[in-house]
């Protein structure tokens, strides 16, 4: 105690021991100097030298950068130096008999201690070891925050070169600290090799074609490289580029190894597949993505603590700054300063938590968009069943966005309330218990807002589903364009899905308006707070003054950020819950396992050693049904089946007798129930319907294999594909559009077919491949693919109603019904007798003794045929068939934003500004209402009572809440009515737009206008604007009211709106392209994932799972590129305009300052005026670069709009006629072709070349031709799906030119190549209009022997799963035969209708078009020769061009006919 007195003899010590009271301890500089000042530096001598003696013989060898090195030596001695001075002065002081406090001797000489114990371990060899040793780094941090307290004491005192030496020494120590920290951060990260070589960190910010060189980042060194990354730097090429000209992907700055998709797909997936082991039932998705990146994300919030407790230093200085204007406190002199320093620093902290909370965003959202395509690849089509493709596809567009809004609403929803704590005890320091008023007003509103949020979170989830539903009808209007089109079906379709966009509008505006309701009460809150506080203050006895106001206000407006952004933080982590549990769904689902070539699957432990057979079942039953699903139907029942190897197996049976089912159950694509498969060797498997990827036509058949000329030739003509590519302009690097769009059925068939024969599988999977090729081509396929030496080894299992095929076949399986109805070879009686009865429905004109040779003939005239043409033509560029998608370049013109008020409606517009900008004038209103009161009370002036000033108050809080309530739900209704106009609109010109755009488009370029863009029009583009305006009223009122109280401003506001648009205008030039590149790079990832989910069987049974989740993943690379670069140039000019405010923050207390001491020849109004304009400098450090971000965040997302317009002016059909049709035309049904010419496109050869001839009126003519040949292109003149070049049609003596092309199309009824079923009830599929009886259905059916199926099914009422995957395909074309049927037109198109039924089905049917359309005119696109027999008139095409026609029987006669040659094919 008595050390203490002489110490401290000045210290009031004895009032803590006595009275307890220790705060009288923190204002003592004595105590601040032994404690904070002598004791630190103790610890810190102490840590050094116990690390020292316990790590002598750890010796380190590595380097560091010549600049750390130096800046290791220099520091310590700098430090060295000023204690030697600080010694040197008091020991002169001392002689010249000053008295010196005993802390003061005492500190200086700790201080000259710890730095020499520093530069001695510095000279060591285990420098490194010791100064960088975590215990010392993270206490060099903690003593960084311990300067603070004695950092106020020097800075309180009046000599100013004190302060400044204290300063000096201050940052020497947080320089050191610093510099300790990165070196540790380094080797932990990088370990070694980081010192030896060059700086990952400087790596992974360099753009990507500035080679990193060693010696460059080594003379950069450390110091070099934390400015480049804390200043944003590395961005500066790419932004200079993007100034200059319009960017590319290859501008951009690459990735750091730890964001590449792959890695970050590898950690999210281990992590989830812990979840699925230690959680059976219910695995958590968000714990998965917890222990993917759950430190570095709790790391993150230490920083966001610090940085929001930095937040209020502003308002605590400003209460001093204003105490020293109110009273001349000489204590806050410095205070400029220290409001300069402290926005500063929180302006380096927000950037650089920003960008590692956006880097964790694009690391999350990479897993998660990798671990769903992943999950698409390897889930089976049974599995997959619960899901829709719209869900889906809502899962990868719009769940994983909300999820990745986690990584913001986490932090946010613990830091909101810290905020309004610490706001709510500074304002209890202010007002005392007054501001209990204003909490009570935070209070009341909890339970309103819960009530809010229960109705958002309902409101968000039912919205959801109906969001799935409609993109999911979109995709499958998109995809059915062409048949849809045909039929006439267009608009009803399109009235079905505004339908579903009704509903889920209904929701949105639900979500809507109570968001209005949110912004509403959180917008008003600060405004009832102020009024409520000051009010019960001046009612409670006290006076106001103007430090206590204007403090109070800074407060609010530290209040009105987290009190607004609450209710979206709940709203968003609702969203995220929602999506996270859908997501978890989907991801929990049985995978297939792929990898081995040797497969068993069994629901017992039994496992059997099968020899060389290739494929068994064994009492295998199995169903569509998922796992997770208690009933179900079985499809196959009590299957058995040996194949072994080197077998050609035809699987045979009437439709929907399960012979593509047992492929998928070969596949594991079904759910077995029961019994066991096992299947040895790789697998190969061309499905009924090709699927065909968007590429050049050698990337479809290599399929990610490697080029081999030699046997691609081989492939080629086996597959009869060589004659079809040497007539394509550009070969076999002729790009082929979405699903093959520009391929025939037959061309697309045996491009699948060569694509599974180039991968050398040891089975392979055929699903009817014959069916959709003509008799040559048939022929041919079979004899030298199928039989030939490509497959001949290989075991083959052919679904077919090919009597050739099955004829030549080993084994033949006869399905029915779901079950094995008997299993042979040709010649076993069970299989015989089935086959002849099959036979003689099929045309049969030769004899059995010719049949060898007839076989060798046809072979030899087709491979003459193709030997006639040159060799395969290749190119090394592709064919322009798919459009590259265009992207415009400069600022966002301002007809899109005209486009878009006019989409929300002008009156609604015009509202909305103007009560937002009187909302503003009120609230600053009241501020200087304030300003007033304080400065009459003051001066002692006051004419007025408080109830007055109150009253007054009271008005300016009313008419603002009035005004606040009529712009949150002004913008609600014009959001919502844009969002409904935009997408009507762009529906409406999407199905008036021709056939050949989306021939040319993907329709996942198209589903992304239609998805996410439309999702940013519904909801992120209305809340971005609502802020940007909400800025922009704010920083005009601020402005203003500067401009009012400080005249001075005004001379700074010139040049800092010079510098602002000179920042403003380099970085938009560079984020408009960055935001376009995004959009552009964001299409290829949905269209990818569209087409995977599509032909993800074919993709598993290749097990190709590897290359396109590669390819994907490149994808998702470029992606993440264009929105890391994104990134780094926002906080670029978040930075600078940070500093920039900050720089007018001291501007204005300066100014402050020199005017309170009249200083200038201008008044600087009251000490009230003085305050608010000090109230008002401080938030533009935060309002300023809110208003930029959410300018370009408007920039940004009004590229959707951008995006969406370009839509809007696509070509359109021409719709109108000039002839008007009587209701009962087509009468007769006569049909001329008059020299009609047919190009797709300008670039393509004619598909039809000067065609001529006339089908008389209820006639029957068949088209028969060659793959390729133009039948189908006959079909799409008549129905206008593509114009003709020339010549013109004629029906009924009407040029189908002059008819409205709607009208056209509706008296026509076809039966369309690809059939097409749609999702919902079969009656709605049968007739959607609702014109026809029920009686009349099922008679119907029972004609297209369709009628016991659906009956079995569950009658005209079930639910027909999307794309009619509920019935097979031959089903499904007797169903579209049965809809043409019910139509009774006078004209029936009938495209291949029979192709994919056994010929017993195909001859009922014939017999029933015979009959039922007998005054009807039949045309018939045929490959079954015997379709066409019975019809009154044959047409053959070759290369587009009419090449024969005639009575069929007639050219049956004439051996040297075409139709002969055809005729006499189909029976090999």
């Amino acid at each position: 105690m008595e050390l203490m007195k002489r110490i401290c003899p000045d210290s009031p010590y004895h009032a803590w021991w006595e009275n307890k009271v220790f705060l009288v301890l923190v204002y003592d500089e004595c105590f601040r100097f032994i404690v904070l000042g002598l004791g630190v530096n103790i610890v810190t001598v102490v840590i050094v030298a116990v690390l020292g003696i316990t790590t002598r013989h750890k010796k380190e060898r590595r380097r560091i950068p010549l600049s750390a090195k130096i800046l290791f030596y220099l520091l310590p001695t700098i430090g060295l130096c000023f204690a030697f001075l600080d010694m040197a002065v008091l020991i002169r002081r001392r002689l010249n008999a000053y008295p010196i406090a005993y802390h003061e001797w005492l500190f200086s000489f700790s201080q000259f201690s710890f730095w020499a114990i520093v530069i001695l371990v510095a000279t060591s060899e285990t420098r490194l070891v010791v100064l960088c040793n975590r215990v010392l780094c993270f206490w060099w941090i903690a003593k960084l925050f311990l300067l603070i307290p004695r950092l106020q004491i020097v800075f309180s005192s009046p000599g100013v070169l004190r302060w400044l030496k204290e300063s000096c020494v201050a940052i020497t120590d947080m320089l050191f600290g610093i510099l300790i920290n990165i070196i540790r951060i380094k080797w932990a990260a990088h370990g070694s090799s980081y010192f030896l070589n060059s700086s990952s960190m400087e790596e992974s910010l360099l753009p990507c074609k500035m080679e990193v060189k060693e010696d460059c980042l080594t003379d950069l060194g450390i110091v070099g490289n934390v400015w480049r990354l804390m200043t944003f730097k590395s961005i500066d090429p790419v932004m200079q580029r993007g100034m200059k000209k319009q960017l590319d992907f290859e501008d951009l700055l690459q990735l750091p190894s730890d964001m590449d998709p792959l890695f970050c797909h590898n950690i999210l997936l281990s992590c989830w597949n812990a979840q699925r082991t230690n959680t059976v039932t219910h695995p958590s998705l968000f714990k998965a993505i917890y222990s993917a990146y759950g430190w570095p994300y709790f790391c993150l919030g230490l920083l966001k603590v610090l940085n929001d407790c930095l937040g209020f230093a502003g308002p605590i200085l400003l209460n001093k700054l204003i105490h020293f204007l109110q009273k001349g406190a000489y204590v806050c002199k410095a205070t400029p300063a220290f409001v300069v320093l402290f926005e500063e620093l929180i302006s380096f902290l927000d950037t650089q938590y920003t960008l590692h909370l956006s880097k964790l965003r694009l690391k999350l959202r990479s897993s998660i968009s990798t671990v769903i395509y992943r999950k698409c690849l390897c889930v089976s089509l049974a599995e997959r069943s619960p899901f829709s493709e719209g869900e889906i596809q809502t899962f990868m567009s719009i769940d994983a966005d909300r999820i990745v809004n986690l990584c913001n609403s986490v932090h946010d929803m613990w830091s909101l309330p810290l905020q309004i704590g610490i706001a709510l005890f500074l304002l209890y320091q202010q007002v005392k218990f007054a501001f209990l008023s204003g909490v009570a007003i935070i209070i009341l509103l909890i339970p309103v807002n819960k009530w809010i949020a229960n109705r958002i979170a309902n409101a968000t989830k039912n919205m959801m589903e109906q969001k799935d539903e409609r993109i999911g009808k979109t995709a499958e209007l998109l995809t059915y364009i062409r048949t849809l089109k045909m039929y006439g079906w267009e608009l009803l379709f399109a009235k079905w899905l505004m339908k579903t966009r009704s509903s889920e509008v209904a929701y949105l505006s639900t979500r809507k308006y109570l968001d209005a309701w949110c912004v509403f009460f959180w917008a008003t809150t600060p405004t009832l707070f102020s009024l409520f506080t000051f009010g019960l203050y001046t009612m409670l006895g006290h006076q106001l003054d103007a430090a206590t106001v204007f403090t109070c206000l800074a407060l609010f407006n530290n209040l009105i950020s987290p009190l607004n952004s609450f209710p979206w933080v709940i709203n968003g982590l609702i969203d995220a819950a929602i999506s996270t549990r859908r997501l978890s769904k989907y991801l929990f689902c049985y995978e297939i396992e792929t990898g081995p070539s040797l497969s068993f699957l069994s629901l017992s432990d039994e496992k059997l050693d099968y020899g060389d057979t290739t494929v068994v079942l064994r009492d295998a039953s199995c169903t569509w049904s998922s796992s997770n699903e208690e009933e179900f139907d079985l499809v196959l029942k009590q299957i058995n089946l040996c194949v072994p190897k080197g077998f050609l197996v035809a699987v045979i049976g009437e439709v929907g007798s399960g012979k593509s089912s047992l492929l998928n159950l070969i596949l594991r694509e079904m759910r077995l129930v029961n019994g066991s498969i096992y299947s040895s060797g790789t697998t190969a498997y061309v499905p009924q319907v090709p699927w065909l990827l968007s590429g050049t036509i050698r990337e479809n058949i290599l399929f990610g294999k490697d080029y081999d000329h030699k046997r691609y030739s081989e492939i080629l003509q086996a597959c009869a594909l060589d004659l079809d590519i040497s007539l394509m302009i550009g070969g076999d690097m002729a790009y082929i559009g979405e699903k093959g769009v520009n391929l025939s059925g037959g061309q697309r068939a045996r491009l699948a077919l060569a694509r599974a024969i180039y991968q050398g599988s040891n089975i392979y999977l055929l699903d009817d491949v014959l069916s959709a090729v003509d008799a040559h081509v048939a022929c041919s396929i079979l004899q030298n693919a199928i039989l030939g030496t490509l497959l001949n080894q290989k075991t083959r299992i052919l679904c077919t109603h090919n009597i050739q095929a099955i004829s030549l076949a080993d084994m033949v399986v006869v399905m029915d019904k779901g079950h094995m109805k008997c299993v042979g070879s040709p010649s076993d009686p069970s299989v015989a007798s089935y086959i002849s009865f099959l036979s003689v429905n099929d045309f049969n004109t030769f004899s059995e003794e010719g049949k060898k040779e007839k076989i060798s003939n046809v072979i030899e005239e087709t491979l003459e045929k193709d030997l006639d043409v040159d060799c395969i033509s290749s190119s090394s560029q592709a064919q322009d068939i798919i459009e590259v998608e265009t992207r415009k370049d400069g600022r966002v013109e301002p007809t899109v934003y005209k486009n878009y008020a006019a989409f929300s409606g002008w009156f609604i517009t015009i509202l909305t500004c103007l009560s937002a900008i009187l909302m503003q004038a009120t609230r600053n209103g009241n501020d200087l209402w304030l300003s007033f009161w304080v400065d009459t009370t003051g001066s002692n002036q006051n004419k007025y009572s408080t109830t007055f000033y109150l009253i007054i108050l009271c008005v300016f809080c009313l008419v603002n809440s009035c005004l606040t309530l009529v712009r949150a739900f002004a913008f609600a209704f014009g959001g919502l009515r844009a969002a409904v106009r935009v997408h009507d609109k762009l529906i409406q010109i999407l199905i008036n737009a021709p056939v050949s755009f989306f021939d040319q488009t993907p329709s996942g370029r198209i589903l992304n206008r239609l998805s996410s863009d439309l999702y940013t029009i519904d909801d992120s583009l209305p809340f971005i604007l609502n802020i940007l305006l909400a800025n922009f009223v704010g920083l005009l009122g601020i402005a203003v009211v500067l401009s009012y109280v400080q005249v001075v401003f005004m001379l700074l506001l010139l040049p800092f709106w010079y510098i602002y648009r000179k920042l403003q205008f380099y970085y938009r030039s560079t984020s408009r392209e960055l935001r376009r590149l995004d959009s552009v790079s964001r299409s290829p990832l949905y269209a990818s994932f569209t087409e995977t989910l599509n032909g993800s069987p074919t993709i598993r049974a290749f097990k190709s799972l590897d290359h396109f989740f590669f390819r994907f993943t490149q994808h998702m690379l470029l992606y993440q590129r264009t929105w890391y670069t994104e990134i780094f140039a926002s906080l670029w000019l978040s930075l600078r305009l940070q500093l920039l405010a900050a720089c007018i923050v001291s501007f204005v207390a300066v100014m402050a300052i020199v005017g309170s001491h009249g200083l200038l020849p201008v008044s600087l109004g009251t000490p009230g005026l003085v305050g608010l304009a000090l109230s008002y400098a401080s938030p533009i450090v935060s309002l300023l670069g809110s208003f930029l971000t959410s300018f370009t965040e408007t920039e940004k997302e009004m590229v959707s709009v951008e995006r969406v317009l370009q839509y809007m002016d696509i070509p359109q059909e021409e719709l109108m006629g000039e002839n008007s049709l009587d209701p009962t035309w087509p009468l007769h049904g006569e049909i001329q072709f008059q020299n009609v010419t047919l190009r797709y496109m300008p670039s393509l050869p004619p598909a039809l070349r000067d065609v001529s001839f006339t089908v008389a009126g209820g006639t029957q003519v068949g088209i028969v031709g060659r793959t390729g040949a133009g039948k189908s292109s006959i079909l799409n003149a008549v129905f206008r799906l593509n114009p003709i070049c020339g010549g013109r049609i004629i029906v009924d003596g009407i040029n189908i030119a002059g008819v409205p092309v709607r009208d056209l199309r509706s008296r026509i009824a076809v039966v369309p190549q690809s059939p097409f079923l749609f999702e919902g009830s079969l009656r709605a599929n049968l007739d959607p209009f609702q014109v026809t009886s029920d009686d009349k259905i099922w008679n119907t059916l029972e004609k297209c022997c369709v009628r016991e199926e659906v009956e079995a099914a569950g009658g005209l009422d079930i639910h027909v799963q999307e794309s009619g995957t509920s019935f097979s395909v031959g089903q499904r074309q007797l169903l579209c035969l049965a809809r043409a049927l019910l139509k009774s037109s006078k004209v029936l198109f009938l495209d291949e209708c029979t192709a994919n039924v056994d010929s017993q089905t195909a001859s009922k049917l014939q017999k029933v078009i015979v009959t039922e359309c007998r005054s009807t005119t039949v045309i018939t696109i045929a490959h079954r020769i015997s379709t066409v027999l019975i019809m009154d008139n044959i047409l053959i095409l070759d290369q587009g061009i009419l090449v024969e026609q005639g009575n069929p029987h007639i050219l049956l006669q004439n051996e040297s006919s075409r139709f002969f040659s055809f005729a006499r094919a189909s029976t090999m």
